[in-house]
This record gives structure tokens, C-alpha cells and sequence, in this order.
């Protein structure tokens, strides 16, 4: 029986044109020394890159202070001592954790959010080694939310500055930072998107949009390309649950490098200001100027005074580029002169009409421009009013007059203003300057003033 089924098989094998032989067991599997069965080829790693540069990535912990608010009669000692309330201190500290990144080894520097080291009185950085080094506040942007730090310059690695312009949506990257107080922890995605604004996460936005893990803790850390270089400071993430979802958003190279040096010299970053109030360029606006131009940014008012007032740009105006850089948009516009210090040259390409025209200027001084509550009218004497500038995080955010001082038990304070109150209007009329307010404020009464504060709008009616 046994030769039979042999020689039926071996017929139908030569039927179909296979050997017997094919049919021997396959010969041993051999592994590489990569692991890889039958093939000498290595596992693609990221590991020899982030050899490299996990050093450069720091975690940085900060304590500070913070005075809470008590009812005024438990400052009176006669009251604690008539009801025996202890004299509990109105302060208490708080610690934080984020991560850094060093960029200058030679000098200690390192770069992170604002908000990380905002406030703290001590900041120690720890090593990829373990060493925890005390390092010094250097200066900060709250406008674009970096910071600059300074440790001991003692044997530290550094990470090189890419040109984040050359980002393309698809590339990979990868997110190196202390997730939660874990400890330094990587994780790799791709750009999702570029350019991303109007978000109201800061007053200056142009975020890389990237799917690697970002978590609370990865503030002020790295997002490096395949090539190890520095792409990206993370710093913000969308999370309705909480954690990641993919969302994460980071501070470009480009607006790192160009920041960094202001930080250092001058521990803050001096903004200048053109003197323009821009809009986007619409379909609609294309149309009735008589252009093609679908991106750009037009000037919709020049202050007066101001260097684009002396250099002759109008209303009307379409700005197409800002140093040779292409501008599709208002912010764009607003992002550029931003990142800019006072005297820097700027060569504007604009079309008037739509006939282009180069006009060549520098970004000026900003002065904003004041006013005192008790030179509009009596019922706000207390405050002072002033313009809102590059300087502060309601600038492009907001149109109005910013509150800029109220003194304590002043009729302005009585009234319900407070600092950093931004008038919006007075009585049914917008206003964004300070002598709009005093010319509408002066008429009499009763005062009907629009107030955003914060995230909320309210009313406030003075009699």
C-alpha cells in the first residue's frame, strides 16, 4: 500500500513540474547578527541618533511661591486675636516639572517654556547622567512662551538648530521631555501640520502641529528630525480628555534662534512696531482691488507718526513679502514684525492698485500711547489708559484700551475696573485708542463701558 501512495504521488508531482527534492525539509533558519531571519540587513533604530542627543534634553524642576488671597479682616490683629484665629501665613509654595533643552554647551544656556520657570525662585536642572545642577533664570517672552536658562557649563552636550522653514507635513520626528515627572522619555510621529495660529494659546503663534506623545511635563522640551537636530520646542497640546490625543504643538527653530539672542542680552525681548493695522487678503478684497492674489495681507489703517506712515505705506496696501519672506496672511505679518528688534531693516513688497512697489523702512519704537482716567473723567481718575502694543498678550488678539494701572480705593476702582481690563466701548461705540475713550468718555453720563476681561465680557455702567 505504501509503494503505491508513493508512486502515485511521485506522478502527480512530475504532472506539475516539481521535484521530489523541493519537497525536503527546508534547511536550518539562520539569524543575523541583527536578529533578522535570512537576511543580513539591520533593524532600522532610532537609537544611534538619540544616543546623541538625549544628552542635550534636560528635566527641569522649579519651586516658587505663591500668595493666596484672604479676607481682609484676618489681616486686623484686633479680630484674630477677638475670635482667637491663628495668624496662618498667605503663602505657599508650589513645585512644577518640565523639560529643556541646551543649545549653547559652552555657556550653559538652555531653552524652555516661559511657563515652566514663570515665577520660581529656585530651578534645578537634571543630566540624561543624574547630575542636578542649579541654573539661573536668564530672561522670557510670555508672548511666545520662551525662556531662557543658564547652568553651570560643566561637560554638556547641545543639540544643533535646524531650519524649521524646511519642515514639509509628512516628515518624522520625534519628542524627547519628561512626561508627568516620569523621567526622559521619547516618543516619534510625524508634522502634521505647519503654520498653525489663532489658537489663543500665545500672542505670537506659528506652531508645528505633530502626532508624537505630548504630555504635561514635555513643556520646554525637544522635537528633533531624524538627524538629530532641533526642529521644534514643545509646548502646548489640545486634550479634551486630559491626556494626548495626537494634537501637540511646538515653537519653531526659526522663532527660537531668532529670539534667543534679545533673551540673553537684554533678558526680555524688545518689540518694535510697524504702525499698520492688517487684515487677510479675501477673495473679495482681490476682487475689488483687481488683483489674483488669493494670500497676502492687506494695511487697513497706518498710525500716524509711525515708520510706515514715514516710509508711505496706505490703507489699501497688499503686502506679498517681508524681507524676501512670502506673506499669506495678517498673522504672518504680524509674526514676522514681532520677531524683529527695534532698527532692524525691513524691504516690503506691496502692490497699490495692483501695481507692485518695494518700499524700504525699519521697524520703529513703540510708544504707546496714555491716558489718565482723571483727564477723561472724574469717575475714573485712578486709572491709566494706555494703547495696546507688542508688548502685552492682548496685542493682535484684541481691539481696545488697555487698563493699565488702577490704584487701590481710586472712584475707578469703586467702579469695577481692574488691571489689564481691556475696553472694548463706550456706550454702544468701539474704541482702540486711548484719545477715542477720551473723547467718548467726556460727553457725561452715565458711562456704558464694554470690558473683556480675561475670557469674559461684561458691562459696566458708571453714573
Amino acid at each position: 500500500m505504501y509503494k503505491q501512495f508513493m508512486r502515485f504521488l511521485i506522478a502527480v508531482l512530475a504532472s506539475t513540474g516539481i521535484s521530489l527534492s523541493a519537497c525536503a525539509a527546508p534547511p536550518p533558519v539562520t539569524y543575523s547578527s541583527a536578529g533578522i531571519p535570512g537576511t543580513e540587513q539591520a533593524v532600522p533604530s532610532l537609537a544611534p541618533m538619540l544616543e546623541k542627543v538625549t544628552p542635550a534634553v534636560v528635566n527641569i524642576s522649579t519651586e516658587s511661591r505663591i500668595v493666596t488671597r484672604r479676607n481682609p479682616l484676618l489681616d486686623d490683629p484686633f479680630f484674630r486675636r477677638f475670635f482667637d484665629i491663628p495668624n496662618v501665613p498667605r503663602e505657599r509654595r508650589t513645585q512644577s516639572l518640565g523639560s529643556g533643552v541646551v543649545v549653547d554647551a559652552r555657556n550653559g544656556y538652555v531653552v524652555t517654556n516661559h511657563h515652566v520657570v514663570e515665577g520660581a525662585e529656585t530651578i534645578t536642572v537634571t543630566l540624561r547622567d543624574g547630575r542636578q545642577l542649579k541654573a539661573k533664570f536668564i530672561g522670557s517672552d510670555p508672548e511666545t512662551d520662551i525662556a531662557v536658562i543658564q547652568a553651570p557649563a560643566t561637560n554638556l552636550a547641545t543639540l544643533p538648530l535646524a531650519d524649521s522653514d524646511a519642515l514639509r507635513v509628512g516628515d518624522y520626528v520625534v519628542a524627547i521631555g519628561n512626561p508627568f515627572g516620569l523621567g526622559q522619555t521619547v516618543t516619534s510621529g510625524i508634522v502634521s501640520a505647519l503654520g498653525r495660529s489663532g489658537l489663543g494659546i500665545q500672542g505670537y503663534e506659528n506652531f508645528i502641529q505633530t502626532d508624537a506623545s505630548i504630555n504635561p511635563g514635555n513643556s520646554g522640551g525637544a522635537l528633533v528630525n531624524l538627524r538629530g537636530e532641533l526642529v521644534g520646542i514643545n509646548t502646548a497640546i489640545i486634550a479634551p480628555s486630559g491626556g494626548n490625543v495626537g494634537i501637540g504643538f511646538a515653537i519653531p527653530s526659526n522663532m527660537v534662534r531668532q529670539l534667543l539672542e534679545q533673551l540673553v542680552r537684554y533678558g526680555e525681548v524688545k518689540r518694535g512696531r510697524l504702525g499698520v493695522t492688517v487684515q487677510d487678503l479675501t477673495p473679495e478684497l482681490s476682487k475689488a482691488f483687481g488683483i489674483e492674489l488669493n494670500q497676502g495681507a492687506v494695511i487697513a489703517q497706518v498710525s500716524p507718526d509711525s515708520a510706515a506712515d514715514r516710509a508711505g505705506l496706505k490703507a489699501g496696501d497688499v503686502v506679498t513679502t517681508i524681507n524676501d519672506k512670502p506673506i499669506h496672511s495678517s498673522n504672518e505679518l504680524r509674526n514676522t514684525i514681532g520677531l524683529l528688534a527695534v532698527g532692524e531693516p525691513l524691504t516690503l513688497a506691496v502692490l497699490r492698485a495692483g501695481k507692485p512697489l518695494t518700499i524700504k523702512t525699519a521697524v520703529g519704537v513703540f510708544t504707546p500711547a496714555a491716558v489718565t482716567g482723571k483727564a477723561i473723567n472724574p469717575r475714573l481718575a485712578g486709572a491709566v489708559f494706555k494703547e495696546i502694543g507688542p508688548g502685552t498678550p492682548f496685542y493682535g488678539q484684541i481691539e481696545g484700551v488697555l487698563v493699565d494701572k488702577v490704584e487701590r480705593g481710586s472712584p475707578a476702582e469703586r467702579a469695577g475696573l481692574r488691571r489689564n481690563d481691556v475696553i472694548t466701548g463706550v456706550n454702544r461705540q468701539a474704541v482702540n485708542q486711548p484719545q477715542a475713550l477720551q473723547q467718548l468718555a467726556a460727553k457725561g453720563a452715565p458711562l456704558l463701558l464694554n470690558i473683556q476681561r480675561g475670557d469674559t465680557a461684561l458691562l459696566l455702567v458708571l453714573e
